[in-house]
């Protein structure tokens, strides 16, 4: 749940975030260091407008690629719901999208202690809090748990279907394959979305639309950044209840007839004697 902060007041109004007082109207959070605010959706409701439920709202982003080698700090002020202002570090400068956001990004992009912030937000702001958090967001690595299951199928007679269950990994990047014994089956497969569990953790499930046959081993096998390498789990048909049984006596029938051979043989002969 994004937390609410008290005491916020939009870019126009006068104040900071965290703290009251008087001063020049500025964008949130000038001459302070970021915080608990940063980073999160926030909404402030001036006393006067409450009964018509307008709302101010304001989003700090930072776009990373390839880890810090490219950083975009992005800045956005809402009004009920429609962005009026923004700044973006690729453009330099705040832009206005209606008449009064047109009004104050003019003055903000006169003001140069509000630009020299904003433009230099990518290093104090975004490059500082990716080295912090970056252990336990981009470094983290979550091995997969594998299993294959029969499962039955609705639609078409037969021993049933193979599910493979990939569950718990985290990044979300991830590539499953089945194979019969040495080939791959690229075909008859079918896949759900890899979906968040909401712990920081995501699963998915991949289907083998053709049903096994006996004799032959199926493997489903995971692919994911936290893994050395490939994980593959092995599946074969259990033998059928009662052809074993029947296999079974059979075996039964013919050593019990050997070791009676035997002993009528081994009577005769010492019999003879």
């Amino acid at each position: 749940m994004t937390p609410r902060c008290s005491g916020l007041v939009p870019p126009v109004q006068r104040g900071r975030c965290g703290a009251g007082g008087a001063g020049a109207a500025l964008p949130w959070g000038e001459g302070r260091q970021p915080g608990p605010c940063w980073w999160h959706w926030w909404r402030w409701e001036p006393p006067r407008l409450r009964a018509r439920s307008s709302r101010y709202m304001f989003k700090a982003e930072c776009h990373f690629t390839n880890g810090t080698e490219k950083v975009r700090y992005v800045q956005r002020y809402i009004y009920n719901r429609q962005q009026y202002a923004m700044f973006d570090s690729d453009v330099g400068e705040f832009v206005g999208f209606t008449p009064y956001g047109e009004r104050n990004a003019k003055r903000w992009n006169s003001n140069p202690v509000i630009m020299e912030r904003r433009r230099t937000a990518v290093d104090w702001l975004c490059r500082y809090n990716y080295q912090v958090d970056a252990p336990f967001t981009v470094e983290r690595r979550v091995p997969p748990s594998v299993s294959i299951s029969l499962v039955p199928s609705s639609s078409q007679p037969g021993p049933g279907r193979l599910l493979c269950s990939v569950l718990d990994f985290y990044p979300a990047p991830i590539q499953v394959r089945w194979f019969q014994g040495q080939q791959e089956l690229s075909e008859h497969v079918v896949a759900t979305e890899v979906v968040p569990n909401g712990d920081w953790s995501y699963q998915l499930l991949v289907l083998l639309e053709t049903p096994p046959r006996r004799g032959l081993t199926y493997s489903c096998q995971v692919e994911h950044g936290s893994l050395e390498h490939p994980l593959s789990q092995s599946w074969e048909m259990p033998p059928d209840a009662a052809r074993s049984k029947m296999l079974t006596g059979i075996g039964g029938f013919v050593l019990g007839s050997l070791f009676l051979a035997l002993g009528l043989g081994f009577y005769l002969r010492k019999k003879s004697s």
